[in-house]
């Protein structure tokens, strides 16, 4: 990079407010597309006085939609997707610009981004009717984008860890283990035909109830909670899907709703949260403990940010009953602010103290966690941070 670019950098960087020190120190003119650049920058980063423009005599207090849409396209343009979805964050936060997300064209122009999804799914209630759908549109995005991160390897991570004694000889097309099956059955590749010739088929015993793991996710839906909710009802959808698991979803602030029915749309699901309000993490515990038919063959994932506002000793005393009864039960804290672990530190160190693994662990790694939550193997490495000894 030359010293020419270096200047015109840190000039954008700096502001409008900067260009006469920069001339004198040799920086040349911006370009037209620099200026563009400047401009959009500004309007989120620049002086009190700076803004979208426009507003002029009479033009009201705010910025139009207009030109908060034409503000969003030269982003578009100027910028690479990362970006984008940083300076748009920064507008809502910056700005209060909800307006980005209650209008359906400019819904329609939003780069996809977890905050932006947290905070949309925040002001629902909120979203005019002829945003409704540009709305789900939107969320739809994250979902499809979350669902290339986590859906196979999800799906491979129950099918390795299911008991072999968990197939079944009766024959049934749609209960084909394929993955399990194609693997027995690589020798038997034919060159000619290009494909693999299976001598047996292994197919799922759809109709054991005993064999069959239940998979509770326990989701706090506090105003936090809102990259931690939407992987978690991605994964939840996905195992849903799946006969070979059970899958339960309950979301509680100080009030329980069991999700499970809206698992066959992770779209749904994620409406269904109300994210806000207070905590009651013991009473939702409590609630699961209903759930729980077979404690050796459960598998309870507490996803939260630990913030109790109801009983602390309720909640360590709740857990430690799900331990001694012989269900598995795992500890996710929050993630937010791009991967960093969010939590009360003082609660995850007791859970931690009762051998219960109490981590943060990264999203792309959740299905390693599932697999060796199944397999009953150690949760060492997988933590994005671990609570203090």
């Amino acid at each position: 990079m030359t010293q020419s670019e270096q200047l015109t950098r840190w000039r954008l960087i700096l502001g409008s407010e900067t260009q006469d020190s920069f001339a004198d120190m040799g920086g040349a003119p911006l370009s037209q597309e620099e200026l563009l650049m400047d401009g959009a920058l500004s309007a989120i980063y620049g002086g009190p006085g700076e803004s979208f423009g426009g507003g002029g005599p009479g033009a009201g207090k705010g910025p139009s939609s207009p030109h908060i849409s034409k503000w969003l396209g030269d982003l578009r343009t100027l910028f690479d997707p990362e970006t984008v979805a940083v300076v748009q964050n920064d507008a809502i936060q910056r700005k209060g610009l909800t307006q980005l997300l209650l209008e359906p064209e400019l819904l329609e122009g939003l780069e996809p981004d977890l905050n932006l999804a947290s905070t949309l799914l925040m002001l629902k209630d909120h979203i005019p009717k002829k945003s409704k759908e540009s709305a789900r549109r939107f969320i739809q995005k994250i979902v499809e984008e979350i669902n290339k991160l986590l859906e196979s390897g999800v799906r491979r991570a129950v099918t390795a860890a299911l008991n072999r004694r968990a197939h079944a000889p009766l024959p049934s097309a749609s209960a084909i283990d394929f993955p399990y099956t194609i693997r027995r059955n690589l020798r038997n590749y034919h060159p000619q035909l290009k494909t693999i010739i299976p001598e047996r088929v292994w197919f799922f015993d759809r109709s054991s109830k005993v064999n069959r793991w239940h998979i509770i996710l326990d989701i706090d839906q506090s105003g936090s909670m809102g990259p931690s909710i939407l992987y978690s009802s991605v994964m939840a959808c996905v195992l849903a899907s799946m006969s070979a698991v059970k899958t339960s979803v309950v979301a509680f602030d100080t009030q329980i709703m069991d999700l499970t029915p809206l698992c066959a749309d992770p779209v749904d699901l994620l409406f269904g949260f109300q994210m806000g309000g207070g905590t009651d993490i013991a009473k939702s515990i409590a609630y699961c403990q209903g759930l729980v038919e077979s404690p050796s063959k459960t598998l309870f994932f507490l996803i939260s940010d630990l913030c109790e506002g109801g009983n602390r000793a309720a909640l360590l005393r709740r857990l430690e009953e799900l331990k001694a009864a012989g269900v598995t039960v795992i500890v996710l804290l929050a993630i937010a602010d791009g991967g960093k672990p969010y939590y009360d530190p003082q609660t995850a160190q007791r859970i931690a103290a009762m051998d219960i693994p109490c981590f943060a662990c990264a999203p792309d790694r959740l299905p390693e966690l599932l697999e060796r939550a199944l397999k009953g193997q150690s949760m060492d490495g997988l933590s994005k941070e671990k609570p203090p000894a």
